[in-house]
């Protein structure tokens, strides 16, 4: 097994105090007050990638829609005044071509220094891809994201006996590619899906297997089944989890922070993301929706911050009005520490990590659990 990478997000929605709204019309379910509310403008989005270089994270992820700022063009201006973070790119396959993306990771890895990483992004929301005139179902999507990233593969590294690269297949139709990538190699591929369909395309062409944080017990069997996939094309993956946190010096004081951010919700604004959310045709997400119980909690007269606590120090209140990631660890830094060694046993080294808002946050985790799985000799080289 590996070390563990950390990494941190990068807010390009916008940051608060309070949770703001991830996905596509998240700003319809009444997010925080203006007064609290952070612009995605490109000083404060320096700061954080500054404040993640500092800490020692080892990247930064941006999201992608059209509720936030476009992740190459924002990534590409960071990576100009920072010196070793790396970027993890968010971008959806079936809306750009395969061998412009192969073009542009190129030309990022020449003006950045070899600091991209590709997160592809196959898209759940009906409506957010229709936007984009992509009218594909679910399988049909995943199924055009494989034939996406063997292309991708293929035009920077065509074989010896082929200096141009072609493809014939059901979505593309691809003759004479070729991109020279450079001293750098094809940037690392992340990916996520928790259909079949997805996990199929994970095991065949992808390098890191990306989840959405659910208790240990359940992401293990998940781990154990992709790897079989993989395993049958005589690959091997790593996998990534994607969880908010809340690291403090004392448990109560964490469970604290996660009321105070529960109590700013209101149950308008729960109904009103919990509608929108409802819509998405994302597996993952529904399973996010499931934990919470779609939104239930809000209808109790008095909710208690530990009635979502779905595993012990996980905890599911970000995903009442967030698409994505819904969950966030909660505790103090030795338990979230433990918490993330628990999920690195079972097979995760990538954690990908986000807490409003992220600048302080970062400083919290930074300086509490980052500094534990430091001194224990945990962290990758």
């Amino acid at each position: 097994m590996s070390g563990i990478h950390l990494h941190w997000y990068l807010p390009t929605n916008g940051d608060s105090r309070e949770i703001v709204g991830s996905g596509d019309d998240s700003h319809l379910a009444g997010g925080p007050s203006r007064s609290a509310f952070r612009e995605a403008n490109l000083d404060y989005l320096e700061l954080i990638a500054k404040t993640a270089e500092t800490l020692g994270f080892e990247a930064v992820l941006t999201p992608t829609g059209t509720w936030c700022e476009d992740a190459w063009i924002t990534t590409a201006a960071l990576s100009q005044v920072t010196k070793r973070l790396k970027f993890l790119v968010a971008f959806r396959p079936g809306l750009i071509s395969p061998t412009l993306v192969a073009h542009q990771a190129a030309t990022f890895q020449r003006i950045s220094g070899g600091r991209l990483l590709l997160n592809v992004v196959t898209g759940g929301d009906p409506l957010e891809q229709r936007r984009f005139g992509d009218h594909l179902g679910h399988d049909q999507r995943y199924e055009r994201t494989g034939e996406f990233l063997e292309i991708l593969r293929g035009v920077v590294s065509p074989t010896k006996s082929e200096k141009r690269f072609d493809f014939e297949g059901k979505h593309y139709h691809i003759e004479g590619a070729q991109i020279d990538i450079g001293k750098w190699p094809l940037p690392q591929i992340f990916f996520g899906g928790a259909s079949s369909a997805a996990q199929e395309v994970a095991a065949r062409h992808v390098d890191t297997y990306l989840v959405w944080g659910e208790s240990p017990a359940a992401e293990a069997g998940r781990v154990a089944h992709v790897r079989e996939l993989a395993a049958a094309h005589g690959r091997n993956l790593s996998f990534g989890i994607r969880l908010h946190v809340i690291s403090r010096d004392s448990e109560a004081e964490a469970w604290r922070e996660a009321e105070r951010l529960l109590e700013k919700l209101t149950p308008e604004r729960i109904a009103n993301a919990q509608a929108i959310l409802a819509r998405t045709e994302s597996h993952g997400q529904h399973r996010m929706n499931a934990l919470h119980g779609g939104g239930e909690i809000a209808a109790l007269t008095a909710p208690r911050v530990r009635d979502l606590e779905v595993s012990p120090h996980l905890w599911a209140g970000y995903g009442l009005v967030r698409g994505g990631a819904g969950t966030a660890i909660v505790g103090s830094h030795e338990q979230v520490a433990a918490l993330i060694e628990e999920y690195h046993a079972i097979g995760f080294d990538h954690f990908i990590l986000s807490g409003q808002p992220h600048v302080e946050e970062a400083y919290h985790f930074g300086e509490g659990a980052f500094a534990i799985l430091r001194s224990r000799g945990l962290l990758a080289t």
